[in-house]
């Protein structure tokens, strides 16, 4: 005989802490991760913009346009890197690498600007664009444009491997706690298959003697006392002591 309803709503709660651990765990990791990772590719942005601005101050002051215009080319081939522009201090476009024009946003943006900024580039995607001045501003300022993209697929992949050893660790888990409750309602069942055939064996000489009354726990210790009852019937003290309806 199976002890079902008994365990309902332990099995229940034990789906219920496993869920909201693996949901809790998983934005956890999402958020770590995505602050993470968009911080590192924040602070290589201002890095490379940084690097960009300090190699093109003596191309600048020679006025080669040809070698800046070299030198961004060379950085956008990082990954990640979808576009850098550098400016004069009056706005003039020196260099960049948009093809086959720069966009109208980029145009109409504040080219002294060096906070980080996200921008939403139609036909390119989503960035965040960085700044970084060149000689404090008086020879220009460099602009790098970071792929969202990029940084997205990176973030699922690192999240997506958490997520699946959570994931994991819930099958195991709740597998783990179904044979566990099983294991706690066999006794149970048992016991109660016992005491039905107590309940209807009449017979004191063919009453039934089983494995469960060898038992060194609560469940033996109920069998042993339903047994006692059936073979001897209550105590009347214990009669005198059940209220009356």
């Amino acid at each position: 005989m199976k002890i079902q309803k008994l365990f309902q709503r332990t099995r229940f709660g034990i789906f219920a802490i496993f869920g909201g651990i693996v949901l809790s765990t998983s934005a956890l990791c999402l958020y770590t991760v995505d602050t993470q990772l968009s911080a590192e590719y924040e602070i290589n942005s201002k890095n490379i913009a940084k690097t960009v601005a300090d190699s093109s101050v003596d191309i600048l002051l020679n006025r080669d346009m040809a070698t800046l215009q070299s030198l961004v080319d060379q950085f956008v081939e990082i990954q990640g890197i979808r576009y850098i522009y550098i400016t004069s201090e009056t706005g003039e476009y020196l260099a960049h690498t948009f093809v086959p024009g720069i966009p109208e946003e980029i145009l109409r943006s504040d080219h002294r600007n060096t906070e980080p900024v996200e921008r939403e580039l139609p036909g390119l995607g989503n960035f965040i664009e960085v700044g970084s001045p060149i000689l404090a501003g008086v020879a220009g300022t460099v602009h790098v444009g970071m792929d969202l993209d990029v940084v997205a697929l990176k973030i699922t992949r690192a999240i997506g491997q958490q997520v699946y050893l959570v994931s994991i660790i819930l099958v195991i888990g709740v597998l783990a706690s179904i044979w566990l409750v099983n294991l706690a309602a066999k006794p149970l069942g048992e016991l109660l298959a016992y005491a039905v055939e107590l309940a209807r064996d009449n017979d004191e000489q063919s009453l039934p003697d089983r494995e469960v009354l060898a038992r060194d726990d609560e469940v033996g210790h109920l069998a042993r006392l339903f047994l006692y009852v059936a073979r001897n019937g209550p105590r009347p003290d214990a009669l005198e002591a059940t209220p009356q309806g």
